[in-house]
């Protein structure tokens, strides 16, 4: 699979190492031309832990050689970390090793791109490429020509962007005035045997946690389905449970996504990581009013009731990292992020950060001496509905991207003359209510259309999307 968030296959079918070589000679190659740099492309490379990567990763490498970079190994890292390094270092680019949530057969190559600059940047720029410019480095892949640099680059290696991520997660929270002393919290991580396990643990200690940490080995064979949701978290949820821990993190095996786990061991959803931490931010010591935090059209309201809460705004995007990550840096934003457990904080990196979340989370649970579970009902308050809202999703196949939008022009004109219904044509189409929307799009990475709805109860949104089914037909 090829698209924005770069290229995803079956290691040993549709993803071999000659495929691996010829995207990342395609991207070096890509960023020849575009950097104007006579040392050649500078970029940083990284895995994220899951087994079989190594050969993937050493595909990779040599395309990138292949092409005139310079290339920094960091290892196995996380695709924030990467970011980090990017930024640190001044490179012009990221690659990562990766496939994200996906199962273990999977892996798969993404793409960070630094803003073009002269000198060291005063704050994180690396980013997953816009959709435009990763369709360059895709067009470049399939078009096959060859990539050869006169001159071969160079490999070197950097055994501490870990730490460095570290240090500046807690710089983050001593210039936002986030930290309150250490609060000795007990924290139950799942690490999945990937990426983020050793940096979670420093970091978790540096905060003053005391740490349980659990599928932390280098193994990289993941002891579950690895996307961190509630069918894959129970035993994160009875281990809180029984260690009497205050809080339970779980990373994705690129630890750029962070779901939480409350007290009492009940998986709390994705979609609370960005408020809670946009909540945490912006009840810092400080003037906030008029902050500013993006995300996707596809992400739950509870951003708009923090962000009023605060005086601050919210800017949607098309779905997408790298459309937020365009999106923050436009707009100075503050903070950003998806309803999938992904919060930006430029402060350490334009990129998803697992590590972000957990200290700003933290901080929120020191500063405030609320529990996790008291800190939800707080941000369910903030809406209609005491007990938060309700998001339901359906899918349906379609044999291409242009085969949904005959059923997403039918459901504008259906709700475009719904009194006080407000459309955003961004990505497919988004409608917005009176404490509720609906969001209708196909698919970046999948053949089928996507059709969501929030709202105050599981019967308003399953009305919006039997509405929107009605429209359809």
């Amino acid at each position: 699979m090829l698209g924005v968030s770069g290229l995803r296959g079956i290691v040993g079918e549709s993803l071999t190492p000659d495929v691996a070589t010829r995207y990342a000679a395609a991207f070096g190659a890509w960023l020849r031309e575009r950097v104007n740099d006579p040392d050649g492309p500078s970029v940083v490379i990284g895995r994220d832990g899951r087994a079989g990567g190594a050969d993937i990763m050493q595909a990779a490498i040599e395309g990138l050689l292949h092409t005139g970079c310079r290339v920094t190994d960091v290892g196995v890292a996380m695709t924030p970390t990467v970011g980090v390094a990017v930024d640190h270092i001044d490179a012009h680019a990221g690659m990562v090793v990766t496939a994200s949530h996906n199962p273990q057969q999977w892996n798969g190559l993404k793409c960070l791109l630094a803003d073009v600059r002269q000198g060291r940047a005063d704050h994180a720029t690396a980013a997953a490429p816009p959709a435009d410019l990763a369709q360059q480095i895709i067009d470049r892949f399939q078009s096959g020509r060859d990539a050869r640099a006169a001159e071969p680059g160079h490999r070197t290696q950097w055994s501490d962007a870990a730490a460095e991520h570290v240090a500046r997660v807690e710089r983050a929270l001593d210039e936002s005035n986030s930290r309150t002393g250490h609060v000795r919290f007990r924290v139950v991580v799942d690490s999945v045997n990937a990426s983020g396990a050793s940096a979670a643990r420093d970091l978790l200690a540096s905060l003053g946690a005391d740490v349980v940490a659990i599928n932390d080995d280098d193994s990289g064979i993941f002891p579950h389905t690895p996307e961190p949701i509630a069918a894959n978290l129970t035993d994160l949820c009875a281990i809180v449970t029984e260690a009497g821990a205050d809080v339970g993190f779980a990373q994705d095996p690129d630890a750029d996504r962070l779901a939480i786990v409350d007290e009492h061991g009940r998986y709390i959803g994705e979609e609370y990581t960005l408020a809670l931490a946009a909540h945490s931010l912006l009840s810092a010591p400080g003037d906030h009013a008029g902050a500013i935090l993006c995300t996707n059209l596809s992400t739950s309201r509870m951003i708009d009731d923090v962000a009023a809460h605060h005086g601050a705004r919210v800017i949607r995007t098309p779905v997408g990292e790298a459309n937020v990550a365009h999106a923050m840096k436009t707009h100075a934003s503050n903070l950003g992020g998806e309803g999938n457990g992904g919060v930006i904080w430029p402060s350490v990196a334009c990129v998803r950060d697992s590590l972000s979340a957990m200290a700003l989370v933290l901080s929120l649970m020191a500063r405030t001496g609320r529990t996790v579970s008291q800190l939800v009902a707080d941000i369910n308050a903030l809406g209609p509905n005491p007990d938060g809202y309700v998001i339901e999703k359906r899918k349906v196949d379609i044999p291409s991207r242009d085969a949904a939008t005959p059923a997403i022009e039918a459901i504008a004109a259906h709700f475009a003359t719904r009194p006080g219904a407000r459309l955003d044509r961004q990505d497919g189409v988004r409608v917005d209510f009176e404490g509720a929307w609906l969001h209708v799009r196909p698919s970046n990475t999948e053949p089928i259309m996507r059709l969501i709805a929030e709202a105050p109860t599981a019967e308003g949104a399953t009305t919006l999307l039997d509405e929107a089914a009605r429209a359809i037909r």
